[in-house]
């Protein structure tokens, strides 16, 4: 009796096993195809059991993934949309503006008393702003939906960011800043997209200009790590928490839409990277991993 019952046992373990090899293998299957749908393909999740609990969860995910696609397609065509209207406003507003730059151009040949050319200065610095703020509109835009576009390789970090630091050399030079650049004497290689690279460390680059008051050290590691350290007293440990949200402005930001922060930390992260920026003794610390 006893034999039978410890047969029995074993039997019943042996089928409970059974059972749950046959469970697992089938939510890795469903797994697998969830992966593949979601990246590839418009068609559903499929299974060949007939536990109704099994079938019951299929038809739930597949309820969910036919909404996930509907929200997608309406967020590609709502990007699309605003690119459209961005584009269009950008295009109306810089028409006005260029002539206005015209009539400014014409006036500083004029005769003008100081209270005047002060005046008109004051008229050409904010209708470059308004000028750089649709462009970096434009810009924003264009970058919601980049993810299409993207086109990784292997390439060498050094090279890419001593060639945007060189492109800036000029604008360095007229505001007074020297550089300490420290650049790793490895070749340092990742896979990722050449061109967001670039402006990933020009928009970073030019947004260090504009709030360095003494001191900028643009450093590449061994390790990969890429370091933008500018100082400044515009920012505090709250502050530059905000720095990568989209049009966050410092006090004396008056000339930047902030856009630029906000576009680098997209591209980043579109490259599989990660960007943090702290605040330690009025300086702006600015870290690239990729």
């Amino acid at each position: 009796m006893i034999i039978l019952l410890i047969c029995f046992l074993v039997l019943i373990i042996i089928f409970l096993i059974i059972c749950y090899m046959k469970i697992k293998r089938i939510l890795k299957d469903i797994t697998k195809q969830l992966e593949k749908k979601m990246k590839e393909t418009n068609l559903l999740i499929t299974t060949n059991t007939s536990d109704n609990d099994v079938n019951k969860f299929v038809h739930a995910l597949n309820k969910d993934l036919k909404k996930l696609r509907k929200l997608e397609l309406q967020y590609k065509n709502g990007n699309q949309e605003l690119e459209k209207i961005v584009s269009n406003i950008s295009h109306d507003i810089r028409t006005p503006l260029t002539a206005i730059k015209g009539y400014v151009s014409l006036l500083e040949k004029e005769k003008l008393t100081s209270k005047e050319r002060n005046y008109l200065q004051i008229i050409k610095e904010k209708t470059e702003n308004i000028i750089s703020l649709t462009e970096q509109l434009f810009d924003y835009s264009k970058c919601l939906d980049t993810k299409e576009t993207l086109k990784k390789e292997r390439v060498c970090i050094n090279d890419i960011l001593e060639n945007v630091i060189v492109s800036y050399y000029a604008l360095l030079k007229e505001k007074n800043i020297i550089p300490k650049i420290e650049i790793s004497k490895q070749k340092i290689y990742r896979n990722i997209d050449a061109i967001m690279l670039m402006r990933i460390f020009e928009n970073i680059l030019s947004n260090a200009i504009k709030y360095t008051e003494k001191d900028l050290k643009i450093s590449l590691l061994d390790n990969g790590e890429i370091l933008f350290v500018n100082q400044t007293s515009s920012l505090d440990k709250i502050s530059v928490q905000k720095i990568f949200d989209r049009y966050y402005t410092v006090e004396n930001g008056s000339k930047n839409s902030g856009v630029g922060l906000s576009i680098a930390k997209q591209l980043v992260e579109l490259n599989d990277g990660f960007i943090k920026a702290t605040y330690k003794n009025k300086n702006l610390i600015i870290k690239i991993n990729f």
